[in-house]
C-alpha cells in the first residue's frame, strides 16, 4: 500500500457533517450503519456489502471494493463516501476527492481504534441515540481484555490464505483482537519478504530499502508448513474469509506434529468475526472467547475455575 494513502486522523471537517447521501465501499461499515440506525442515509454500496441482507438487497451496487464504478458514484452526488485503506484503492480515493466528493478513509489496526471509529461515526452523523450501544461494546471489550490477562495465552496460528499459506503479523487488527482475547500469534514478528521464494525461505530477500519493496505491505507473510510446525501452535483457527476455509481443510494439518493437532484444537470460524471492524466487534466478543476457552481447557485443565 502506498504510504501516502493513510487514514484520516483529523476528522474536523467531517464531524457534525450529518451526511444524508452516503456511499459505502466498505462491507463492515455498511453493516455498522444499519446496526446504528443510520442505514437510511445510504444511496449505494458495493457488490460485497451483504449484511444486513434484507436491507442491502434494495440498494444500488457500484461494483467491487477494488473496482468501484467511479462515474456511477459521482452521478449519485453523495455528500460522503466511506472507504478503507486496505479494502479500497488509492486511485479511487483520489478520483473521488478530485471530483469534489468528501471521503472518509478508515484504517483501524486495533480493536480500540475500531471502537473509536464507531465513535467517529456517531460524531459525523450526529446520531447520539447510539451512544449506549457503543458504550456497551467498549465495556465488554475492556472486560474481555482484562480476563485474558489472567489466563495462559494460547500459541495460535490463523491462515488467511493457502497455496501458499498466508498469515498476519502484529501490525494488524486481527492480531490485536486475538491478543486481547488471550491468543498469542505465533507469527507476530514475521515480516513479509520479497520475492515469494524469499518469503518461503527458498531465496535471499530483497533489502528493505529496495524501491521494489519500500512501499509494499509487509504485514501479511507467506509461510511454509515447516514454519508452522516449528512455531508449535496450540490452536489453529481457520476463518471462512478471505479464503473460504472449511472442515475439509482441517485434514491438511492432521499429519503435523503440533499441539493443535494433539489436543484437537483446530476450529473453523466465521472469518468476519476476525476481520470486520465495526459493530460486528460485539458478535466477535460473544462468539470467539468460548472457542478459546474450550481450546485452553484441553491444554490447561482448570479446577474450580483456576488454571492448574
Amino acid at each position: 500500500m502506498n504510504e501516502q494513502y493513510i487514514y484520516q486522523a483529523d476528522l474536523s471537517d467531517l464531524i457534525g457533517l450529518k451526511p444524508q447521501r452516503v456511499v459505502s465501499l466498505v462491507p463492515s461499515m455498511t453493516e455498522s450503519l444499519f446496526d446504528l440506525n443510520m442505514g437510511d442515509r445510504l444511496v449505494a454500496v458495493t457488490d460485497y456489502c451483504e449484511h444486513p441482507a434484507d436491507k442491502v438487497a434494495h440498494l444500488p451496487k457500484v461494483g467491487g471494493t477494488k473496482n468501484p464504478n467511479i462515474k456511477q458514484i459521482i452521478a449519485l452526488k453523495p455528500d460522503l463516501v466511506i472507504m478503507n485503506q486496505e479494502e479500497n484503492r488509492l486511485a479511487d480515493a483520489e478520483a473521488l476527492s478530485n471530483a469534489g466528493i468528501r471521503i472518509w478513509v478508515t484504517h483501524p489496526r486495533t480493536v480500540a481504534e475500531a471502537i473509536n471509529m464507531l465513535w467517529d461515526m456517531v460524531g459525523i452523523f450526529d446520531e447520539t441515540s447510539m451512544v449506549p450501544r457503543i458504550q456497551h461494546i467498549d465495556r465488554v471489550y475492556d472486560m474481555m481484555a482484562l480476563a485474558a490477562e489472567s489466563q495462559p495465552r494460547l500459541k495460535t496460528f490463523v491462515p488467511i490464505w493457502r497455496d501458499p499459506w498466508m498469515t498476519f503479523n502484529r501490525d494488524t487488527y486481527i492480531h490485536d483482537l486475538l491478543y486481547h482475547l488471550g491468543a498469542e500469534n505465533v507469527f507476530a514478528d514475521r515480516m513479509r519478504q520479497f520475492p515469494l521464494k524469499a518469503d518461503l525461505g527458498q531465496a535471499e530477500p530483497l533489502p528493505s530499502d529496495d524501491p521494489r519493496v519500500s512501499e509494499r505491505d509487509v504485514r501479511y507473510p507467506r509461510v511454509s508448513l515447516e514454519e508452522i510446525v516449528s512455531a508449535q501452535p496450540e490452536l489453529i483457527l481457520l476463518p471462512t474469509e478471505p479464503y473460504a476455509f472449511s472442515e475439509s481443510d482441517v485434514e491438511i494439518f492432521s499429519a503435523l506434529d503440533i499441539p493443535a493437532v494433539h489436543y484437537q484444537n483446530i476450529y473453523v470460524v466465521d472469518g468476519s468475526l476476525l476481520t470486520w471492524h465495526g459493530t460486528r466487534i460485539a458478535q466477535a466478543l460473544r462468539e470467539l472467547p468460548p472457542i478459546l476457552d474450550e481450546a485452553r481447557n484441553k491444554i490447561y485443565p482448570t479446577e474450580n475455575g483456576v488454571f492448574e
